[in-house]
C-alpha cells in the first residue's frame, strides 16, 4: 500500500497510557520523516484531517467514531490503537502498534471499505453514520409508535422504545445489545432492529443495498430523537419523515496484512465453546 507521509494523531487522554502510546508512535513517525499533528479533541473540528495520508486514533471505538465523520468526507484513512474495552473498530492493539509502526508507515497494512449510513429528516441536511441511527421519543421514559416504509411499501408499525437502523459494522453494537444479528463487515446491508416492541415476534430485518427506508412518527403526543454513532443528534419536524439509506460514501480502516475479522470477533466476545479445553484435554 501507499506510505503514509502526512499523519494525524487523535489521542483520548482519559484512557490509560494513551498519551503515552501517542509519544511513543509520534516519535516513531517523526523518525521515519513522517509530518504529524496532534489533537486531544474528538470530534475533530472540520477540517483537521484535510490533505493528510491518514489518521491515527488511540483510545477506544467511540473515540474513531468522534473521527470517522470527518475522516470519510476528508477520504483519510483511519488507523485504529486501542486503548479501550472491545475495541471493534480500533482493531490494532497497543502491543501490535508499538511493534509494526515504522512497517505500517512504509505500506505494510490494508484497507477495509466500510459502509456507512446516509440520514436525512424531512428537508434537512443529510448526515452519515459508521456505526447505526437511534430513533425514538425524546422522552426516554415513553413509548413511541413508528411506521417503516421501504421503497415505498409498507413493512410493519412498532409501539415500541426504538429502532436501530444498523450498518454490519455497527452490529457488534447497539444492535447486538438489543438481540439484533452480528453481520459480516462486507456485507452491503442495514439491519433494522426493534428496542423492547410490544410484540412476541420480535426480529431483526435485514434490508438490501439500495433500499430507500422512511420512518413515520405515528405517536401524535410525540416528538423524535434521532442519534447518529451516539454522538449528533437531527431535529425531526412534525410530519417529517426520518429517511435512511446506504451513503455512497465509505469509510477506510487501515488493518495489518494478516487481519481476520472473525478471530477479532472470537476475542472480543469469548467465544470458545470449550473447545480449546476439549481439544487440550482430548488428544
Amino acid at each position: 500500500m501507499k506510505p503514509i507521509r502526512k499523519l494525524a494523531f487523535v489521542v483520548n487522554e482519559e484512557k490509560p497510557g494513551a498519551a503515552e502510546l501517542a509519544r511513543t508512535l509520534m516519535a516513531v513517525a517523526r523518525q521515519a520523516g513522517v509530518k504529524v499533528k496532534l489533537t486531544a479533541r474528538f470530534p475533530v473540528t472540520h477540517g483537521f484531517l484535510r490533505g493528510l495520508d491518514a489518521c491515527c486514533v488511540i483510545g477506544g471505538d467511540g473515540t474513531l467514531l468522534g473521527v470517522a465523520h470527518e475522516a470519510v468526507r476528508e477520504g483519510v484513512p483511519v488507523i485504529g490503537v486501542n486503548r479501550g474495552s472491545l475495541g471493534f473498530l480500533t482493531t490494532f492493539s497497543a502491543d501490535e502498534a508499538r511493534a509494526h509502526f515504522g512497517d505500517l508507515l512504509l505500506g505494510a497494512y490494508k484497507i477495509a471499505h466500510r459502509s456507512m449510513l446516509d440520514c436525512s429528516t424531512g428537508t434537512g441536511p443529510h448526515d452519515v453514520a459508521l456505526n447505526d441511527v437511534l430513533i425514538k421519543n425524546q422522552v426516554n421514559s415513553r413509548l413511541v409508535r413508528l411506521e417503516v416504509v421501504a421503497d415505498g411499501e409498507l413493512v410493519t408499525d412498532y409501539f415500541c422504545d426504538g429502532l436501530i437502523f444498523s450498518t454490519p459494522t455497527g452490529s457488534t453494537a447497539y444492535n447486538l445489545s438489543a438481540g439484533g444479528p452480528l453481520i459480516h463487515p462486507g456485507a452491503e446491508v442495514i439491519a433494522m432492529t426493534p428496542i423492547c416492541p410490544h410484540t412476541l415476534s420480535n426480529r431483526t430485518i435485514i434490508f438490501r443495498e439500495n433500499v430507500l427506508l422512511r420512518v413515520f412518527n405515528r405517536s401524535d403526543d410525540s416528538k423524535l430523537l434521532v442519534a447518529l454513532d451516539g454522538q449528533r443528534n437531527l431535529k425531526v419536524g412534525i410530519g417529517s419523515p426520518v429517511a435512511i439509506s446506504i451513503s455512497k460514501l465509505k469509510l477506510s480502516l487501515v488493518q495489518r496484512p494478516n487481519y481476520s475479522h472473525f478471530a477479532v470477533v472470537r476475542t472480543k466476545l469469548n467465544w470458545d465453546g470449550g473447545a480449546a479445553g476439549a481439544r487440550k484435554s482430548g488428544s
